[in-house]
């Protein structure tokens, strides 16, 4: 199986909650990677999605500095728009 991890970097002008993090995330540059496999079965390269993570600080009132958390990319598209309309 052939895998690659695509990253990029999103920037949110508004605080923004997803179903994945238990808490509201502040406005600023976010790093999301997407991990996909290669469909070997074509007879072109496609590739699969198999997850999509986001990288957050570490929880208020916790040890942790980081954390990554799986998310819908659907849901991440739906969040980035409402922050494009400023809602």
């Amino acid at each position: 199986m052939i895998t690659r991890t695509i990253g990029e970097t999103i920037t949110f002008q508004h605080p923004f909650r997803l179903s994945g993090a238990d808490d509201l995330q502040p406005a600023g540059r976010y790093l999301v990677e997407t991990d996909e496999e290669l469909i070997q079965s074509l007879s072109f390269p496609a590739y699969r999605r198999l997850s999509t993570f986001i990288h957050l600080a570490g929880r208020p009132n916790s040890n942790e500095l980081a954390r990554v958390v799986d998310i819908d990319p659907a849901e991440l598209a739906s969040v980035r728009a409402r922050d494009a309309r400023g809602q």
